[in-house]
């Protein structure tokens, strides 16, 4: 993890860390939110009675 400069704001710190978890939260290989809707999508085409009409 790089030194936050000297100037940094709490703002920007709480920014910066908050972004540090994120990327270490991602996993390889953890489903989009594209790839949920799409599996969404092609498991509702089994339910008819789920159509609005």
């Amino acid at each position: 993890m790089s030194n936050p400069p000297a100037d940094e704001t709490p703002i920007q710190k709480a920014l910066r860390l908050k972004k540090a978890a994120q990327a270490a939260q991602q996993r390889p290989g953890a489903k989009l939110p594209n790839e949920r809707a799409a599996a969404h999508a092609s498991s509702s085409k089994s339910k008819p009675w789920m159509k609005r009409g």
